[in-house]
C-alpha cells in the first residue's frame, strides 16, 4: 500500500497512536488558534468545532503537489470535570496543578474528535472529496495524592494534555477506572478512525 495519512498534529501522543495502526503517515504543521473557538459551547460541540477549525486552517502547501488524491486527519481532545467546566491544555505549571486538583478522585468526561478528509488535486487546489467527522466520548476515573502531582506533571508530560491528565505511560499509575474509548482518551479513537479510512477507500 503506497497511500499516506497525513497526520495535521504536533501531538505525540497521536504520533504514537498512528504508529499502531501500522500504515504510512506523515506529520505536518499544524497551527489552528484554539481559542479563536466559542468555549461556551458543550463540550462536544466544542471538540468537534476545533477539530474542524484545524481542518479549515491547514496550510496546504505542506501537502505534496504530485499527487492527486490524498487522506489528512486532524482531531482535538478536551477533558470536563463533574462540575461540568471543560479543560484543554495547560497554560503552565500552576495551571496544571489546579486542573489535575478539579478534577481528580471523580469521574470526568474526554471527548475527542476528528476530522477525516480525502482531498482531491484540482486545478492546484486541493478540494474535499469527502470529509467523515466523528466525536467519540469516554470517561475517567482519575486518582492522585497531593504530594504525587509534581513528579506525575514531568514525568507523564501533563503540560501536553488536554486537563493535564494522561493514561498511558507515568500516567497509567493513577487511572482507577476507564469506560469508553481507551485510544480516545489518548488522543484519537483507533477503531473509529480504522473504519472511517475503510470507507474512504483508504486501504485499497
Amino acid at each position: 500500500m503506497n497511500k499516506v495519512l497525513y497526520l495535521a498534529s504536533q501531538s505525540s501522543s497521536r504520533k504514537y497512536l498512528i504508529e499502531q495502526l501500522d500504515i504510512p503517515f506523515q506529520v505536518f504543521p499544524q497551527s489552528a488558534d484554539e481559542q479563536a473557538c466559542d468555549w461556551t459551547l458543550p463540550l462536544e460541540q466544542l471538540v468537534d468545532s476545533i477539530a474542524l477549525h484545524k481542518m479549515e486552517s491547514l496550510d496546504c502547501s505542506y501537502l505534496p503537489q504530485w499527487d492527486t488524491t490524498l487522506w489528512v486527519v486532524t482531531a482535538d481532545t478536551l477533558g470536563q470535570d463533574g462540575q461540568g467546566r471543560i479543560y484543554g491544555k495547560p497554560r503552565d505549571r500552576v495551571d496544571a496543578i489546579n486542573q489535575i486538583k478539579n478534577q481528580r478522585n471523580q469521574w470526568m468526561r474526554v471527548a475527542t474528535s476528528y476530522y477525516l478528509d480525502r482531498k482531491k488535486r484540482m486545478d492546484d487546489c486541493w478540494i474535499i472529496d469527502q470529509r467523515v467527522t466523528k466525536t467519540v466520548v469516554s470517561s475517567l476515573y482519575f486518582s492522585i495524592a497531593d504530594h504525587e502531582i509534581d513528579a506525575y506533571i514531568t514525568k507523564a508530560g501533563a503540560l501536553q494534555c488536554a486537563g493535564s491528565i494522561t493514561i498511558d505511560g507515568f500516567g497509567a499509575p493513577f487511572v482507577k477506572e476507564v469506560q469508553g474509548s481507551y485510544s480516545s482518551i489518548i488522543g484519537l479513537p483507533l477503531y473509529e478512525l480504522m473504519q472511517d479510512l475503510k470507507s474512504l477507500g483508504f486501504y485499497e
